[in-house]
């Protein structure tokens, strides 16, 4: 199943963005730490040009720290990239962004004078830093994709002005996996997807990264080799069976996604760099 999720203001958000990237200057993307790979937009480096960028990796307190720490090692290969991992229960580091910020812009201002747009998907925490940077409740926040839904200029307590976007999805999500990806953490709105084939795709991702997690969480001693057999074993484990003793599938999807999205599962990442790199596409002749 291709998934596709591209609302008409974000559209708008591109076009914006486009205009206002050469009057800023940094950019500051925060991404989903447990996919920064999938939660990054790859419009943000064709309109970036040579601005200097902070990834921030946000919610690490719910990605595998080791892996946290290889994506991080990959993104500063680019020049001009720095990347922090942070969680919004330390607000102190959040606020660190503001001095890394001014350590990398190759211009002598006074941070008074520095202008910054913050970059986001849907859900992944961009307003929620918002208010942490500000010291204020500023931008609305909420556990559901595309909240914000129009620029705002923000001055923060050390004059720096943050310009905030819309959190936006680019027109075709690929490779396919990324959708996939991107609808397991939250990031598209659960009623546009096939809640089951999403679940499914999830189970089989932690057979083969996370079996111990599986086990422990749900008790399962000898954890089935397929995804199906896995809904099964939780349907069973956590009383989901229909008349017949069939599985309600739909129950133990929301089950499974909502373990991880609440970390119940633990600190889990739904990428790797070399995952990432092995799901490329072939480059066409």
């Amino acid at each position: 199943m291709a998934i596709n999720w591209f609302p008409g203001h974000m559209h708008k958000a591109r076009k914006e963005i486009k205009k206002v990237v050469p009057e800023v200057d940094l950019i500051i993307e925060v991404l989903d730490a447990r996919l920064p790979f999938s939660s990054g937009n790859p419009l943000v480096p064709s309109l970036r040009g040579k601005t200097p960028y902070i990834k921030v990796l946000n919610k690490s307190d719910l990605a595998d720290p080791a892996v946290t720490e290889q994506w991080i090692r990959e993104m500063e290969k680019e020049e001009g990239v720095k990347a922090i991992a942070l969680t919004q229960s330390q607000p102190e580091k959040v606020r660190g962004v503001l001095k890394l910020a001014e350590s990398m812009v190759e211009r002598k201002l006074d941070i008074k004078g520095m202008r910054a747009m913050i970059l986001g998907i849907p859900n992944v925490g961009k307003s929620t830093m918002i208010n942490t940077l500000a010291n204020r409740i500023i931008a609305k926040t909420g556990n559901v994709p595309a909240v914000t839904k129009q620029q705002q200029r923000i001055k923060l307590p050390n004059g720096m002005i943050l310009l905030d976007t819309p959190g936006f999805l680019w027109p075709k999500l690929e490779p396919e996996a990324c959708g996939y990806r991107l609808a397991i953490s939250g990031a598209i709105k659960d009623a546009v997807l096939e809640y089951e084939d999403i679940a499914l795709f999830a189970a089989e991702y932690f057979l083969k990264a996370y079996p111990e997690a599986l086990r422990q969480r749900f008790q399962i001693n000898e954890l089935p080799s397929t995804d199906i057999e896995l809904m099964d074993a939780i349907a069973t484990r956590r009383n989901c069976m229909r008349r017949g003793g069939i599985a309600d599938l739909h129950k133990v999807s929301e089950i499974l996604l909502n373990e991880f999205r609440s970390g119940g599962l633990g600190r889990l990442s739904l990428e790797t760099p070399e995952m990432v790199e092995q799901e490329r596409p072939e480059p066409k002749d």
